[in-house]
């Protein structure tokens, strides 16, 4: 009997994942950029408040992961909390671009201005007026924009009220996304048969990086022109808001929760699916029940896999945060949302086709591929200049298909090792992985940046952790799923003779 997966249900499920990858792609390309350029904060101060929301996800995911595991409601166990968790978010998250737009009113309505520049090229010193006050600001810079941006620094310095505001409500937006992250991403398992858990992680891809597509889009149109000069990012943000109360309603409307687990559940114990952890010889290797420890072998590579994707986020998390920063500033590129909707194009054409391959070869070699890749992708980027900034594009498709390579297969190896009934508590192990990454590298990679004042060190940076995951992920044994074409119901097993 050969298991099929039923696309329009995945399809479906997949609109949250979908929701969540279109604010933490507009995220990731903004609030940097606010924070550095509105707000006038050096890329490592920026990194230690880019990596709040990784701080907050270490122990959130989990933590609610478990919850949901334990939840039961007449609409199921995720989706009482993707609902909150979206409405909250996306009602806050225009507050954070009102702040944002105050910061740059008041530069003009407070009295900033330069009225002298000396030093040096290397050092040169910047005179500010502020009311009665003269005051000086020294910076080792040759950017073109760092006058106007030390005015906001100035700004910042003496009325700090506007960015401490803007970072509360930036906390409590960020607490509302990781009520709902782990249910979220936990339900595609919970309606999925483990050996289509890849396939069905492909279309979820999909979806999640037609979300992110869909926000560099929204950057590109509003983030610039007389919208962008009038509201700032207060028109993008609300657009961003609105699209994603949008795919929750749809999702709420079409998703059946309770009856599509149900039908899971009945798969898994028909085929006895739950105990199947295949190994590469094939064996079974996994039969423990939810309170029974792993098996050694097992766990050595849940720890492994795990340790890869710290590794890796480390690599890429810090190209994706700083991105934008890097692009304007180095390369010069106004539509600094281009190059990475380029990966983002990619990635969408490569997901559905990765998770067919991913089931043919094995999830583990895909990930190999995809991480050899995007190590050399990643290194070629430091030669990147204005004058060959054209390369970026290229660059950036490579990066698009490899991380998917990675994405497709990284997450449903770890809940291989999962039951139906612990699913939400193995989602927010990967999480919290791939989250305690994330709270470290934009502060890693900004205080690099600041110290070198080179930017191209970024990539540099990346291309070694990614390089380093290789590593641990080479030596991975377990996760692979079983064979879909040789699954028997455990009644006809029974049934067979014994030799």
């Amino acid at each position: 009997m050969e298991l099929k997966l039923n696309m329009k249900r995945t399809f479906l499920v997949g609109l949250a994942f979908m929701s969540i990858m279109l604010f933490w792609t507009m995220y990731d390309t903004i609030i940097a950029k606010m924070l550095v350029d509105n707000f006038g904060l050096n890329q490592t101060f920026s990194g230690f408040i880019m990596a709040l929301d990784n701080i907050l996800a270490l122990f959130m995911l989990p933590l609610f992961g478990r919850i949901s595991d334990k939840t039961r409601t007449k609409i199921g166990k995720r989706m009482p909390f993707i609902i909150v968790g979206t409405i909250v978010a996306a009602t806050l998250f225009v507050g954070v671009a009102f702040f944002d737009l105050y910061q740059q009113i008041a530069v003009s309505d407070l009295g900033f201005s330069l009225i002298s520049k000396g030093g040096t090229p290397e050092n040169p010193v910047y005179s500010f007026t502020y009311g009665a006050d003269v005051f000086t600001n020294t910076v080792r810079s040759r950017l073109a924009d760092q006058r106007a941006r030390l005015i906001f620094t100035e700004l910042t310095r003496h009325k700090p009220g506007l960015l401490i505001g803007f970072i509360v409500v930036l906390f409590f937006v960020l607490v509302a996304m990781g009520i709902y992250r782990s249910p979220a991403v936990s339900l595609m398992p919970d309606v999925t048969p483990k050996p289509l858990r890849s396939k069905a992680n492909a279309v979820i891809n999909f979806m999640g990086t037609l979300g992110g597509a869909i926000s560099y889009m929204l950057v590109f149109f509003f983030a610039k022109g007389d919208i962008f000069k009038k509201t700032g990012y207060v028109t993008t943000f609300i657009v961003t808001s609105l699209l994603m109360l949008a795919l929750i309603a749809v999702f709420v409307l079409t998703v059946r929760e309770n009856a599509w687990y149900k039908e899971m559940v009945e798969i898994t114990e028909r085929y006895n699916l739950d105990t199947l952890d295949i190994d590469d010889e094939g064996l079974d290797v996994s039969q423990h029940s939810d309170d029974e420890k792993m098996p050694k072998d097992v766990r050595r590579s849940f720890i492994l896999i795990l340790t890869a994707v710290v590794l890796w986020f480390m690599g890429y998390n810090a190209a994706t945060t700083k991105f934008s920063v890097y692009a304007f500033n180095h390369l010069g590129l106004e539509d600094f949302s281009l190059p990475p909707l380029i990966g983002i194009i990619t990635a969408t054409l490569a997901f559905i086709p990765i998770g067919i391959i991913s089931q043919k070869v094995g999830r583990r070699r895909m990930i190999l591929f995809g991480i050899s890749v995007l190590t050399v992708a990643l290194g070629a980027a430091v030669f990147i200049t204005g004058e060959t900034k054209v390369l970026m594009y290229i660059i950036m498709g490579l990066v698009g298909i490899s991380w998917a390579s990675i994405n497709v297969n990284s997450y449903p190896m770890v809940v291989e090792m999962s039951r139906h009934g612990n699913i939400g508590v193995y989602t927010g192990y990967y999480y919290a992985a791939s989250m305690s990454a994330m709270i470290a590298t934009p502060i890693f990679s900004g205080f690099l940046m600041d110290i070198t004042n080179y930017y191209p060190v970024l990539f540099i940076y990346s291309a070694v952790f990614m390089g380093l995951a290789f590593i641990p992920m080479f030596f991975v044994k377990h996760g692979e799923p079983a064979p879909i074409t040789n699954l028997k119901p455990v009644e006809d097993i029974a049934e067979e003779p014994k030799e």
